[in-house]
């Protein structure tokens, strides 16, 4: 009898072994799936970033993000900025820099920004001349084509931040988006592909993300509310086309989960399906009478709730 209770024993505890040891339970699928890092565009928060640039790091910080994307340095030094990254423990994985920036001072924008310690600039948005049918667009595809030489020479790689005029269609009846993609090398330009813009354009951000695998390495989420006809122009929005009316009854930027972008998604497909390696949160002017800081602490609590942070 001793001796088959032993046993018993034995098997019990192989048994347990083979469940995990001592008894313990499988991981919830959410805590044992892939996630990819999160940073946020600290365009975001740019009045903040202002008025206390390593103060505003330290809150992106304490909110749980991974990483930064610059938008400006605010005449803070390279060197001091790549320090605070590091003492604080934020990835600066990337910056927006004007093209003029960077048609002015290629090498300085490079050297800047590679003393920071990032590893991607992007070309954040273009002037109407520069957009498809604009009379510098092709002149603009080539520019692009030479920085991404510049930066891939520097151990760089250049991005390009789309909004929805890159969907003007071509003569071709090519996507002026698509065009720029098929005419500059893979390894001179990768996509940044705006999530928000790319919906607010009437294509599927999923399907669209989808067609540019293994060359989208950041992924821009951002949300949008719109109702009625639109009044006024999105642009003036956040401080561009200047003259426009800025106040839009109908449309406004929102934290993620808060608009009418299945974020979810596009977080399914960039981390599963598409080969990112970063989501990037956005919201170029704060809404629902919320602070810029409260609308990306919002965005985050979203994240968090999908198990993607």
């Amino acid at each position: 009898m001793k001796k088959i209770s032993s046993l018993l024993m034995v098997a019990a505890a192989a048994f347990m072994v083979s469940c995990g040891g001592n008894a313990q339970k499988a991981a919830p699928a959410e805590e044992t799936a892939k996630k990819l890092p999160v940073a946020v565009q600290l365009y975001s928060v740019r009045g903040d970033m202002e008025a206390d640039f390593k103060g505003t790091l330290q809150k992106i910080k304490a909110l749980g993000f991974d990483g930064v994307e610059f938008a400006g340095l605010f005449e803070n030094d390279p060197a001091q900025v790549n320090a605070w990254c590091k003492e604080i423990g934020l990835n600066p994985i990337s910056a927006h820099v004007p093209l003029a920036d960077m048609l002015a001072d290629v090498d300085k924008v490079i050297a800047d920004y590679k003393t920071i310690g990032c590893e991607y600039i992007v070309v954040p948005y273009v002037t109407e001349e520069r957009r498809p049918g604009g009379e510098l667009f092709l002149q603009m595809v080539e520019e692009i084509r030479a920085i991404g030489e510049k930066c891939k020479a520097a151990g760089l790689t250049l991005l390009y931040h789309n909004h929805d005029f890159e969907f003007k269609k071509l003569e071709s009846g090519e996507h002026g988006l698509d065009y720029l993609y098929a005419n500059v090398p893979a390894d001179l330009l990768q996509t940044e592909l705006d999530q928000c813009w790319v919906h607010y354009s009437g294509l599927d951000p999923v399907e669209y993300l989808k067609k540019y695998t293994n060359r989208s390495p950041v992924v821009h989420l951002k949300n949008y509310h719109i109702e009625g006809e639109m009044e006024g122009d999105p642009y003036a929005l956040i401080g561009l086309n200047e003259g426009e009316e800025k106040k839009s009854s109908a449309f406004e930027f929102r934290p993620l989960g808060h608009g009418v972008v299945d974020i979810a998604a596009i977080v399914e497909a960039a981390t599963n399906e598409v080969g990112s390696k970063w989501l990037v949160v956005e919201q170029d002017n704060p809404s629902m009478d919320k602070t810029p800081m409260e609308c990306v602490a919002m965005s985050v609590e979203y994240l968090k709730s999908i198990g993607a942070m």
